[in-house]
């Protein structure tokens, strides 16, 4: 065997026992794939696309929307309202539901808009911040042939490549006021919201109204009317969210955001059995403790209160109703004259 031969040989043995490599045993490199099962990622979470490590490792970031339990029964409220509204509004059979909630940054969801679309910005007053409802071209199309006297049973026209009319921006306008409005509701019973509609825009590009890095929430609602029907998104990014961001971390409990009825009821009804102890107070002194240890059985204090002078009723250390004593069929007692409000304390 030759010397050539001999230190391939080597080369070999040596790549094999975890030397350095060589040209005749190339580093190996891995695949995606291999790169995703090593970060213990899967190809497609979620039933949706595969995303690669490095989109999952950005992503991870995100805050996700279960962190905000309460948003979530807001929608389901939504909802419901919303069913109702759009029965009258269109006169027509309308049912929505909630396709998925979702967080995702703001910038990856204007990407991801299909168009043509129509985008309507909003602004929360209360909040002082804006969101963004978006209303595809099946819904825009089927408002308009439900508004306008379409026939049942057929399928709304679709032109596409032509920007919309105005008959057709002002009918999905009103649409967007009454979904508006059915938000405001919603957030009512976990505080008052006005949802204001701002502008319509056609364009995303148009329709920024947070930094496309920010994190948002997304409603996907799926509105059906028979035959006809469409999408209808709501984003919220958490800017917006942020001043109402403790009651959103709230729990669940009950039916009414938070709120047992039966509970309150049943706890009122013992309270107003509880029994109290009220004191009436015909004077205070101050006393040096030399004569208060001095007292003895027998020993008199004398009040600075006259007869018929008002005396203070109180409960514990609380102040509550001024009176005067007097007698009532051999019992002492005392007559409530006024209300005592007492006074808060003041901040430290």
């Amino acid at each position: 065997m030759s010397g050539t031969e001999d230190d391939d040989l080597a080369a070999q043995w040596e790549a094999a026992e975890g030397g350095e490599p060589t040209e005749a045993t190339p580093a190996r490199v891995l695949n995606q794939a291999e790169i995703d099962s090593l970060l213990g990622f899967d190809d497609a979470p979620d039933g949706g696309e595969p995303r690669s490590g490095m989109q999952r490792i950005i992503s991870s970031g995100l805050v996700s929307y279960e962190r905000l339990p309460m948003l979530e029964i807001v929608y389901d409220r939504l909802v419901r309202i919303m069913s109702t509204s759009l029965r009258n509004f269109t006169s027509d059979n309308v049912e929505v539901s909630i396709d998925n909630i979702l967080s995702l940054r703001f910038g990856d969801y204007l990407n991801s808009i299909p168009l043509p679309a129509m985008l309507a910005v909003f602004r929360v007053e209360e909040w002082d911040n804006f969101g963004l409802m978006v209303v595809d071209s099946a819904m825009i199309y089927s408002i308009v042939d439900v508004l306008l006297g379409g026939r049942r049973g057929t399928a709304p026209m679709r032109i596409e490549g032509r920007p919309y009319t105005t008959i057709e921006r002002t009918l999905v306008e009103r649409l967007i006021q009454v979904v508006l409005a059915d938000l405001s509701a919603a957030f009512d019973p976990l505080c008052p919201a006005t949802f204001r509609f701002e502008r319509l825009e056609v364009n995303p590009r148009f329709a920024t109204i947070s930094r496309l890095s920010n994190a948002a929430v997304l409603a996907r609602l799926r509105i059906d009317m028979e035959d006809r029907g469409g999408r209808l998104e709501l984003l919220l990014p958490y800017a917006t969210l942020e001043p109402v961001r403790e009651l959103l971390l709230q729990q669940f409990m009950g039916e009414k955001f938070g709120r047992d009825s039966i509970w309150e009821t049943h706890l009122a009804e013992e309270l107003w059995n509880t029994e109290v102890d009220l004191q009436v107070v015909l004077d205070e002194q101050v006393m040096p403790l030399s004569e208060v240890a001095s007292l003895q059985p027998g020993s008199r204090i004398l009040l600075s209160c006259v007869p018929g002078a008002p005396v203070r009723v109180q409960c514990g250390a609380v102040p509550l109703f001024e009176a005067r004593v007097g007698r009532r069929q051999n019992h002492l007692a005392v007559r409530i004259e006024k209300e005592l409000r007492a006074e808060p304390a003041e901040p430290p």
